[in-house]
């Protein structure tokens, strides 16, 4: 049963970010953007019942709620709040995976290489700023130059994230793949 340590406002007007003092997960992104995409998550299921809410993300000692702008923060904040306590914290002895580690199919080996540079560049310099905020980012697949990547939780409808975070995203990438175009689908 998860304890909340604090609630944080995010760049997101629509979406709020819940610290725990105990984890839900053990490195395991958890990331859904409906009620059908949760059906099979306990926690996140029982969030989606809550009107109003349009996303679900978590990973470890945080989560995030997104609402579709229409609730009183302060109502849904103590229904989020509920169904996160009532939560079963993470198994401690859950191993620990990275979205880095995790290949896309039908790479070849160069391009193999290529993503393992890209996600570490994204693990040192990006990710953790999204994550600060209660967002993340995922590689979704590398098609020549071409990265596709999905911003999920509070990123995920964030107005800055398809202009200036996706547009700084790209900039950094181009230090180590000067050809590289970054799509967010």
């Amino acid at each position: 049963m998860p304890k909340i340590a604090d609630i944080e406002d995010t760049p997101n007007p629509n979406a709020k970010k819940f610290i725990l003092k105990e984890p839900l997960s053990w490195g395991i992104t958890h990331s859904y953007e409906s009620a059908a995409q949760a059906a099979d998550d306990l926690l996140a299921a029982s969030i989606f019942d809550i009107e109003h809410v349009t996303n679900v993300f978590y990973v470890d000692r945080w989560l995030t709620v997104t609402q579709d702008g229409d609730a009183d923060w302060q109502q849904l904040l103590r229904r989020v709040a509920d169904r996160i306590r009532a939560a079963p914290a993470a198994d401690e002895q859950s191993a620990k995976l990275t979205a880095a580690a995790i290949p896309i199919e039908d790479l070849s080996p160069d391009d193999q290489q290529r993503l393992y540079m890209i996600n570490g560049l994204l693990d040192e310099q990006i990710r953790p700023y999204l994550q600060g905020d209660g967002g993340d980012l995922h590689v979704l697949g590398l098609e020549g130059n071409r990265l596709t990547v999905h911003y999920q939780g509070a990123c995920g409808s964030c107005p800055s994230s398809i202009s200036g975070t996706l547009v700084s995203i790209e900039q950094l990438l181009k230090t180590i793949e000067p050809d590289i175009e970054v799509v967010a689908l």
